[in-house]
Order: C-alpha cells, then sequence, then structure tokens
C-alpha cells in the first residue's frame, strides 16, 4: 500500500491503524471542515453492555477547520472516559501493563483537537511497535482533487462509524475480547480495545 490519506481520529478504529501500519507514507489531514458522528472526535469501545461511543466536546467558533478546533471542558467528559475504560477494560489481559500510558490523555489538557488526537497516535504507535511516515497536510484536497493527482487512497469518508465505504483491504480478524460470550465478536473497535485484550500481539492484527 502506498500513500493514503487519512482523517484525525481519537483512539480510532483498528481500520485506521491498518492503513497506518501498512502504508509506505500517510498524509492526515487538518485542512477539512469538522464533520459530527465520526471518529475525529470519538472511538467505540465494548463494555457489558455493548459497544459505547465516547465522544469528546468541541468548542464551535468562527472557523471549524479540524486544525483549529479547541476542545471543550465541558460534562467533565476526560473524568467520564476514563471511567468507562476502567470499567469496560479493567478486567482484559493488559490493560493495567498499559493503564499507566493511557491515563495521562484523561489527566492532562490539550487546547486542540487535532494536537490531541496526534499525541494520541504517537503513543499508540509507540505501544503497537509501529514507525509510519507521518505527514500533516498543508491544504485542503477535494476527492475529485486527489484521485486527478494520484494522490493516493483516500479513506477520510471510507472509515466512519456509520455507512463505512467498502474497503477490500480491511477484512476484520476474530481476536480475544473480554464481552465475546455475551455480545459476539464486535469487529473494529477503537484500537484500545485490541491493546488491552491482546498487548504486545496487536501488531500480528494489523
Amino acid at each position: 500500500m502506498k500513500a493514503v490519506l487519512l482523517s484525525t481520529t481519537y483512539f480510532g478504529p483498528i481500520q485506521w491503524y491498518q492503513k497506518l501500519y501498512r502504508a509506505e507514507e500517510v498524509f492526515i489531514e487538518r485542512c477539512e471542515s469538522f464533520q459530527k458522528q465520526t471518529y475525529r472526535n470519538r472511538c467505540i469501545i465494548a463494555t457489558t453492555n455493548g459497544p459505547q461511543s465516547l465522544t469528546v466536546p468541541i468548542e464551535r467558533g468562527q472557523s471549524d477547520q479540524i486544525r483549529s478546533l479547541r476542545i471543550s471542558d465541558h460534562g467533565n467528559w476526560r473524568h467520564l472516559h476514563w471511567n468507562a475504560l476502567k470499567s469496560a477494560y479493567g478486567e482484559s489481559p493488559f490493560f493495567d501493563y498499559y493503564q499507566d500510558d493511557i491515563r495521562p490523555f484523561f489527566e492532562l489538557r490539550w487546547d486542540y483537537l487535532f494536537d490531541f488526537n496526534e499525541a494520541i497516535r504517537e503513543k499508540m504507535c509507540e505501544l503497537l511497535d509501529i514507525q509510519p511516515k507521518v505527514v500533516p497536510t498543508e491544504l485542503f484536497l477535494s476527492p475529485a482533487e486527489i484521485k486527478e493527482n494520484t494522490f493516493g487512497t483516500d479513506y477520510r469518508e471510507a472509515i466512519r462509524p456509520k455507512h463505512p465505504e467498502p474497503d477490500p483491504d480491511f477484512t476484520p480478524k476474530r481476536y480475544y475480547q473480554v464481552y465475546e460470550q455475551k455480545h459476539g465478536f464486535l469487529p473494529n473497535l477503537s484500537v484500545l480495545d485490541l491493546l488491552f485484550n491482546m498487548g504486545p500481539e496487536s501488531i500480528f492484527y494489523l
């Protein structure tokens, strides 16, 4: 897989990290307009009650360009997200092993969503032991412009929680999940689900 273009993500899904791992070069979009109900500011985890979305609230101002979006402190979301992760994965095989690496993202504060997501991506790459070549975009290109310029494969809209586009390069692989006996295997959850359940073996699922 050569160059790919990805949207920014908050503890993105396994599919997103597969692209990050397999592509020769990864461009991460920071010049697009923000879109609601996407992985840009949400992740999906497995809980005892089934899949649960965790959403980072953002402040809407004069500009909705993704790199200019500020994170809101509304609703004590950091505390709620961390408690949700502890409740969901406290009994998983590798939660105790990784929790000290993940907890700071819910204790420290970042001003901008894009910077926050990039800090998460860098830490996740470290924990997964992958070293992608990542380049933030400097201008926005429409899907037509990308296709015309043979920029690479555009996954900005393909990887999304609702109505994802077909992706022949991604087939979810089953791995151990804490609640599989209750809910069945839940594919393409947040990469945290893979990490907490499979630990150092996670890379083999990418």
